[in-house]
C-alpha cells in the first residue's frame, strides 16, 4: 500500500480518537494547574504507557528501529517554552488545533496556518538560521540490544543508551511508574459523551504504535505534516519544482478528515467564530510561537510528548518539562496574576 495512503488512514483514525476523546495536550497541562482537573492528563499518561510497551515490542520484533528525537539542549529548552506559551494563546496544542479544524473552529484554522507557515520557515526556510544558533545534536554510539536506529554509528540519546543498559529495563520501570500514577491519582469526575480517559488513552496509544509500524521512521507527528502540506501545495504551483506529499502530511490531512467525520456523525460539527476580533490576533500569535518552538525543538507535543516520551528520549523529556513550564507561565500571565 502507498505510504501516503497509510498515513491518511492512520490520520483518520487519530482524528476520530482525538475528537471523541476531546484530547488536547494544552487542556491536559493547563487544567492540572488552573482547575486541578487531571482527566485529560490521565488519558495522556495511559497513551504514553501503551506506546512505551508498544514501541519497544515492535522494535524487539524487528518491525521498526527506535528513532528518538535528537538532543539539542538549547533547542528543546527554548523551543519547549515557546511552544508551551503558544498553545495557551492558540487555544490548543498542535493536535488540538488540527482536529478542531474538522469540528469547524475558525480560530483553530488560523492558529494552524500560522503554526505551519512559521514551522516551515524555521525548518529549512528563511528562519532556518535560528537552528544554526542553537547548536548540534549530542549523540552516543551506545546501542544496547540493537533496538535503536543509527546513522554512521551515532544514536540519539535516551535514558537507556545514555546508561548503556537494555531499553526494556527502562521501559518497564517507566511503564510501572505510569501505571502507579494512573491508579493512585484520583480521577477528576467529568461527564463524558465520547471516549473516557481509559478507553481514549488506550486508543491513542494503539494508534501511535500502528503509526510507528506504518511509517517505520517515527510514530505520530504534527509539525512535519503541516510543513509538508504547505511546502508541497505551494511548490507544486510551479511544476519545475515539485515536492511530493509524504506520510506525515497525509496523516495531518487525515486528522482533519477523521475529526470531521466523527463530529458530523455525533452532530458536533458547526462553524464557530469568536465575537471578539482580538481573539484572531491572539491565536495567530499563539500559532507563530508554536511554530517557532516546534520548528526549533524538532517536534511538538505529539512528536516529543506523545511519541517521544515512550522512547525515554532525553530530548523529549527536556521538551516536555519546558513545554509544561511555558504553558503554566502563560496560564498565570493570562488568567491568574490578578
Amino acid at each position: 500500500m502507498d505510504p501516503r495512503l497509510q498515513g491518511l488512514l492512520v490520520g483518520i483514525l487519530f482524528g476520530i480518537v482525538l475528537q471523541r476523546g476531546r484530547m488536547c495536550f494544552n487542556s491536559a497541562i493547563r487544567d492540572v494547574k488552573m482547575t486541578k482537573d487531571n482527566y485529560l492528563m490521565k488519558m495522556a499518561l495511559v497513551a504514553i504507557l501503551v506506546e512505551t510497551i508498544g514501541f519497544h515490542l515492535a522494535a524487539q520484533l524487528g518491525w521498526i528501529k527506535l528513532n528518538p528525537k535528537p538532543l539539542i539542549p538549547l533547542a528543546q529548552i527554548i523551543g519547549g517554552f515557546l511552544f508551551g506559551m503558544g498553545m495557551v494563546l492558540a487555544g490548543g496544542c498542535a493536535s488540538g488545533v488540527t482536529y478542531r479544524i474538522g469540528e469547524g473552529y475558525i480560530t483553530a484554522f488560523i492558529a494552524a496556518v500560522f503554526y505551519g507557515i512559521t514551522a516551515a520557515a524555521v525548518k529549512g526556510g528563511p528562519l532556518s538560521f535560528v537552528n544554526n544558533w542553537l547548536g548540534k545534536p549530542i549523540t552516543t554510539t551506545n546501542n544496547p540490544g540493537g533496538l535503536y536506529g543509527a546513522k554512521d554509528g551515532a544514536v540519539n540519546l535516551t535514558v537507556a543508551n545514555l546508561l548503556n543498559i537494555n531499553p526494556w529495563i527502562v521501559a518497564i520501570i517507566f511503564a510501572v511508574i505510569l501505571l502507579i500514577i494512573v491508579i493512585v491519582w484520583k480521577t477528576t469526575e467529568r461527564k463524558v459523551s465520547g471516549l473516557d480517559w481509559i478507553t481514549g488513552g488506550i486508543a491513542l496509544g494503539l494508534v501511535g504504535t500502528i503509526g510507528y509500524i506504518s511509517q517505520k521512521t517515527y510514530a505520530l507527528g504534527i509539525t512535519g505534516g503541516w510543513v509538508n502540506l504547505f511546502r508541497t501545495t505551494t511548490a507544486n504551483i510551479n511544476p519545475t519544482e515539485p515536492i511530493p506529499y509524504n506520510w506525515e502530511g497525509m496523516e495531518v490531512l487525515g486528522i482533519i478528515i477523521g475529526a470531521f467525520i466523527a463530529a458530523l456523525l455525533t452532530k458536533e460539527f458547526r462553524l464557530r467564530a469568536p465575537k471578539d476580533p482580538k481573539t484572531f490576533v491572539q491565536v495567530a500569535i499563539g500559532g507563530v510561537l508554536m511554530g517557532l518552538g516546534a520548528g526549533s525543538a524538532g517536534g511538538c507535543n505529539i512528536g516529543h510528548i506523545l511519541s517521544g516520551l515512550p522512547h525515554l528520549a532525553i530530548s523529549s523529556i527536556v521538551f516536555a518539562v519546558f513545554a509544561v513550564l511555558g504553558n503554566w507561565f502563560m496560564v498565570w500571565y493570562l488568567f491568574e496574576r490578578r
